[in-house]
């Protein structure tokens, strides 16, 4: 990581309009001063979560800081990369602030995609499956690297341009290194999307970002949320219950092959859900959302 903060960053990029924000952080559009192109810079100022870290604990500061080491072992080329993850190409810190220069994704997240189907529900299913794939490719790559996302939701998957480009995955902010058998804890990621082990406060691995991919695969297929309530208690309990159902209304018209794969990534024993490397091998997943023999 590159030290000098801000100012070194302003020596290196041109930064433009905000495009972006999150929790603590805001990400704008930034350009390359040697060539032009354009990225994105993601800027996290440290004195928020160091007043989080004291009304609470620590792990908001701790994430911050460990996101720029996490993100580069997720996202750098080589064996087994996936196209469908942010990169990060360079990171500078001081004492005030990190901030990420990533890969330019100006196409809008998926949630932005599946919320302007409104009323008529879900995503077609080749659609759907294609998106999925985009997914696991994902996720199975950064599995392969010893990195967790623990995230995964619409908002954090993003499209590199408008009218449909690549989806990529983003925001490591939440991520963690499971390899050599590292164990995970904490709660940590979204009241809707979280899986089951999470919320009960056990020890976890990367299994829970297919828990999480499912519960978008279940949004995208019926424009509903598998699990929920009315505050975020509740939806823990409704996580925790994982009592998977397919109403009617909203899955009419939505195949067995989508349910069965529903199911196999919303399994709530973790030995038989599915890996990301499953998924993409499912039959769904391969015929692009079209009719196939279940095995």
């Amino acid at each position: 990581m590159t030290t000098g903060g801000e100012l070194a960053l302003r020596q290196e990029y041109v930064i433009g309009d905000e495009i972006g924000r999150g929790r603590f952080g805001v990400v704008r559009r930034c350009y390359a001063v040697a060539t032009g192109d354009p990225f994105a810079v993601k800027s996290t100022p440290k004195s928020p979560l160091r007043e989080a870290a004291e009304a609470a604990d620590a792990l908001d500061l701790a994430l911050a800081e460990q996101e720029p080491k996490i993100h580069l072992l997720a996202s750098s080329p080589g064996p087994g990369s996936s196209p469908h993850v942010v990169a990060l190409h360079a990171a500078f810190e001081d004492d005030s602030a990190v901030h990420l220069v990533l890969d330019l994704c100006d196409g809008g997240d998926l949630l932005s995609l599946i919320s302007s189907h409104g009323s008529s529900g879900g995503l077609p299913e080749q659609e759907a499956a294609g998106l999925m794939q985009q997914i696991a490719s994902a996720l199975a790559s950064i599995h392969r690297r010893g990195v967790a996302h623990r995230d995964v939701k619409p908002e954090n998957l993003l499209f590199d341009s408008a009218g449909g480009g690549v989806l990529k995955l983003g925001d490591f902010g939440s991520a963690a290194w499971f390899g050599d058998g590292v164990a995970m804890r904490g709660l940590v990621g979204t009241p809707y999307y979280v899986a089951p082990e999470v919320v009960a406060g056990r020890d976890y691995g990367e299994k829970v970002d297919v828990w999480s991919a499912g519960v978008v695969l279940y949004v995208m297929l019926s424009g509903t949320l598998p699990f929920y309530g009315a505050t975020a208690g509740e939806v823990f309990d409704s996580v925790l219950r994982a009592n998977l159902r397919f109403p009617p209304r909203a899955f009419a018209s939505v195949s067995p092959e989508a349910k069965d794969l529903i199911r196999r990534m919303l399994c709530r024993d973790v030995s038989r859900r599915f890996s990301a490397d499953q998924v993409l091998r499912h039959p769904w997943i391969v015929n692009r959302g079209g009719a196939a023999a279940m095995g």
